[in-house]
């Protein structure tokens, strides 16, 4: 009952007019910062933390504005995914695999609907595992340790096993290099230059902006091209702009299963939507089997994505409520700008500041109903793009991406860097070689090196702590099962074929 009672004064701080307002901005500007390609949530909200400072906001507003920011941005990030094929960040790369096959198919309305309505369950199922399970999840997440992150790590890896259909090889390929682009800089334990070739402007390593923005932006400006010169016009988007019932029936439990899982991952500090999505997406595709046809247009593929991103957002909030730990890099700015108003994020916020948490914990649902009411009548709008000639829409999208990979560090190295991925994007695509499990290999590298190298300065270099504790243990489990479950599919399509044949 005190949980009902504090979330019912939250909800009295955020449906009060000033508030509502602040959400209502928020989310607008959320969704058009996140529709530009390179920005993002995290540059969404540090932009807005010094305008909630400086137009002296209550504690309370600041903290409403800069969630309905993030959530913002979120949906606006799917909005590029789906209709150019260009992630608007690294969460929503999996969007990409089955949202832009739909858009292609005419069927842009319907992909962006019911990618709005998974996101929104999924944030849903989330805000009320925040309300009932915060306390318990923030003990629970302690209990990973940099061993636990790398072997969960490992398991995202092996599941890219999970997408590469019938081009096994190939997606190992792609994953290696993604996993290799991600060693490049300075070590930074050792201060050594890792393939470098002697350059300044990768010491730190190649950016993330550049890298999604050239392997998908600047290789589907190249492909629009090609198909312009070959007389080749965009696909329209067909009358239809909403999901109809029969589709919301398939994919019900798909929303409910990726979001308590995207919650759970969202829960553990530093893993974020990223990871979230693609071990919904990969999830999803192994349960579909061969009834499915993931990456060529298949809803289930959209929705499991989409649905873990709204629940691992609003899960990473959970450990910097009770903990001051930050879920993901958007939570980290959100912390200092706590700090502004000298506010300490940590286990006693819920007891100092219950105001400022459970108006945060409102606002939550207030925000997802906003973004959903709003963005939904402005599909018609968004699926415009598709309308556009391949000749106009080129040179917009180059523009747009090279003004993205500019504002990160100023440098026109990068410019020529994102120039020069982007050519060897268009090459892989020619090829028929998958991009999503490259950029998964490059995101996922960083993480794993940096938490191995972490667990062993604490074992002293014993291999032993990767499988010490019991939840090290049930993921290696994971592992196995996801090594041993192509070939046992393998093993019965043969006793199949075998039994046909006879």
């Amino acid at each position: 009952m005190d949980t009902l009672n504090f979330l019912a004064q939250g909800f009295g701080i955020a449906l009060t007019p000033t508030n509502l307002l602040i959400a209502l901005i928020g989310t607008l500007i959320g969704t058009v910062v996140g529709l530009l390609p390179g920005l993002g949530p995290i540059n969404g909200v540090a932009l807005l933390i010094p305008v909630a400072f400086a137009l002296g906001l209550p504690p309370e507003s600041a903290l409403i504005l800069l969630a309905a920011v993030y959530l913002g941005c979120e949906y606006g990030g799917r909005i590029s995914s789906i209709l150019l094929n260009i992630p608007g960040e690294a969460s929503t790369l999996m969007t990409t695999l089955d949202g832009y096959p739909m858009a292609r198919k005419g069927l842009a309305g319907v992909a962006l609907s019911l990618s709005a309505w998974s996101s929104f369950i999924g944030a849903l199922i989330a805000t009320c595992g925040m309300v009932l399970f915060a306390p318990l999840l923030a003990k629970w997440a302690i209990a990973f340790g940099p061993a636990e992150y790398f072997v969960l790590m490992v398991l995202a890896i092996v599941a890219l096993a999970g997408m590469a259909g019938d081009k096994p090889m190939k997606t190992l390929v792609a994953a290696l290099l993604g996993l290799f682009l991600s060693t490049i800089g300075i070590d930074a334990n050792s201060g050594v230059y890792r393939f470098t070739f002697d350059s300044i402007h990768v010491a730190d390593g190649i950016q993330f902006v550049v890298l999604v923005l050239g392997l998908f932006s600047v290789s589907e400006v190249l492909l629009l091209l090609e198909k312009t010169h070959q007389g080749q016009v965009a696909v329209k988007a067909t009358g239809r702009m909403l999901f109809n019932f029969n589709e919301a029936r398939r994919v019900f439990f798909i929303n409910l299963r990726c979001g308590v899982g995207g919650f759970i991952i969202g829960v553990l500090p530093g893993a974020g939507a990223t990871l979230a999505s693609a071990l919904a997406y990969m999830t999803e595709k192994r349960i579909a089997g061969s009834s499915g046809e993931f990456g060529k247009g298949d809803i289930r593929g959209l929705a499991a994505p989409e649905t873990a991103i709204g629940a691992s957002c609003c899960g990473a909030m959970v450990p910097m409520l009770t903990l001051g730990v930050p879920g993901s890099g958007t939570t980290a700015v959100m912390i200092g700008a706590l700090t502004l108003y000298n506010i300490t994020p940590g286990p006693l916020l819920f007891e100092t500041q219950p105001d400022l948490v459970w108006s945060l914990i409102a606002s939550l649902f207030v925000a997802n109903v906003m973004l959903l009411v709003l963005n939904v009548p402005m599909i018609k709008v968004f699926t415009q793009i598709l309308n556009v000639p391949n000749w106009s829409l080129a040179p917009a999208i180059a523009i747009i991406t090279a003004i993205g990979t500019y504002a990160v560090h100023a440098t026109t190295f990068d410019l020529l860097l994102m120039v020069a991925v982007g050519i060897l994007g268009y090459i892989l695509r020619k090829l028929d070689f998958p991009l999503s499990p490259l950029l998964l290999g490059f995101i996922l590298g960083g993480l794993m090196e940096q938490n191995l190298r972490r667990a062993l300065s604490i074992s002293n270099g014993s291999l032993d702590i990767l499988w010490h504790s019991g939840i090290s243990q049930g993921i290696w489990a994971a592992v196995i099962v996801m090594l041993l479950l192509p070939a046992l599919r393998i093993w019965r399509r043969r006793r199949q074929l075998k039994a046909a044949a006879a």
